[in-house]
């Protein structure tokens, strides 16, 4: 979710992120993420003028942050040598997080390529590699297939490119909406791949674990593992870092609207850009982008059921509380507080910050999760999942969604008391 904010640098940044103008993959070779950490607002402002200055991509960013909050910056390498010489003329601490970034996207997911998959199997689902598009819609299919009863694949319309936006419903109940729902999604930033990991996994542990059984006590359950499929495998095919929709725009050269500004809640505001080129740019209007009109209308369609909604990003270990429109709260924020902190109690591993969105990480009108509690819903939780950055090794999948299963039963609990 950490973006390059055009509201502080509105040139048009870093080009590489927008669509190439040929068939060939972008290259990341030389590129570089450091964090850089500040003692005083003063050299807060040079750095923030640095970012400006160079258009560089912004990471990972507290908007209001104390004077040593650490920025993960990603510098290119025709930029390193200046921006060293700057940061250290101001005697401003920094360290090289990742050497070569094209070197990490490399060793990223080994197993993507594999000739070792058995052809007999029903699916190519694991959760050891990152999968494309199709083999997470063939899982979806062989679940729908294999438990009748209890899946149901839904097609809520087409994205940009023509393909299909799927989600499932889980549940057991003998009348259709009758029970509280459970709202889960992944994949808003084409970029962020661990979302649809442990979307997918949340699925599995759902429906083909007996040991979960209860999670389908008096619950329904949506999940949409991918809401951005065209940029989802634009991230595979052509430009790892690629964030936003497909979706053209007034720019020829840069193309696609940050799904997470497109929403009709406070659109256009705080933390969104209407330059075409921006990371966070906001679309033409609210509900430009085919992929969020159609969510939305199925979110709108089953308001009244759903208590609960995830939206699933990295990176940061958060979980976001809304409004993340402006320093401001929702009037159960206290609740929303309580019981994120006693989900977050559940991790073993990787430590989350609980909190307002605008507090631990910046604002960010029109994003989906406030228009999710501006309908009604009534817990929303945007997840800022336990990563080093974008480009996360496979191995890592396992012990992140690992780690984070346990907090869905702590959800489920409170959302079962609920009346529809």
């Amino acid at each position: 979710m950490s973006v390059l904010f055009s509201v502080l640098a509105l040139g048009c940044a870093l080009l590489v992120h927008q669509a190439a103008s040929d068939d060939k993959a972008v290259s990341y070779s030389g590129y570089q993420v450091w964090t850089i950490t500040t003692r005083s607002n003063e050299e807060s402002q040079l750095v923030l003028n640095l970012r400006q200055l160079y258009g560089l991509d912004v990471w990972q960013w507290q908007e209001f942050q104390s004077a040593d909050a650490p920025t993960d910056l990603l510098v290119p390498p025709q930029l390193i040598k200046e921006l060293k010489l700057k940061l250290n003329e101001a005697n401003i601490s920094y360290v090289v997080k990742i050497e070569d970034l094209q070197s990490d996207i490399n060793d990223e997911n080994p197993k993507a390529n594999s000739s070792s998959f058995d052809t007999k199997a029903a699916h190519k689902m694991d959760w050891i590699s990152y999968h494309r598009l199709d083999d997470i819609y063939g899982y979806l299919n062989y679940l729908a297939a294999t438990y009748p009863n209890l899946v149901e694949l839904i097609n809520i319309g087409t994205s940009y490119e023509n393909r299909s936006l799927y989600l499932v419903r889980i549940s057991n109940a003998t009348a259709p909406d009758s029970q509280p729902a459970v709202w889960i999604d992944g994949g808003f930033h084409a970029r962020e791949w661990i979302s649809p990991a442990l979307a997918t996994y949340i699925i599995k542990q759902i429906v083909e674990e007996p040991a979960n059984a209860k999670l389908l006590n008096n619950i329904d359950w949506y999940i949409m593992p991918v809401a951005n499929p065209d940029g989802y495998e634009y991230s595979h095919v052509r430009s790892r870092l690629w964030r936003k929709t497909r979706s053209l725009t007034t720019s020829a050269r840069c193309l696609g609207v940050d799904p997470n500004r497109n929403f009709d809640f406070k659109w256009g505001g705080s933390g969104s850009s209407s330059n075409p080129c921006s990371q966070v740019f906001k679309g033409s209007k609210a509900f430009s982008e085919v992929e969020t009109l159609a969510y939305s209308k199925f979110i709108i369609s089953k308001s009244k059921q759903i208590k609960l909604y995830l939206t699933l990003h990295s990176y940061g270990q958060k979980l976001l509380i809304p409004w993340g429109y402006n320093r401001e709260y929702p009037s159960n924020f206290a609740d929303m507080l309580a019981l994120g902190n006693c989900a977050a109690s559940k991790f073993k591993i990787f430590k989350y910050g609980v909190g307002n969105k605008v507090d631990l990480l910046y604002r960010a009108a029109g994003n989906s999760a406030d228009w999710a509690k501006s309908i009604g819903i009534n817990y929303v939780y945007t997840v800022e999942l336990p990563t080093r950055g974008f480009v996360v090794p496979a191995s890592n999948i396992t012990p992140i969604v690992q780690d984070f299963f346990p907090a869905i039963d702590v959800f489920a609990t409170k959302i079962a008391t609920l009346k529809v």
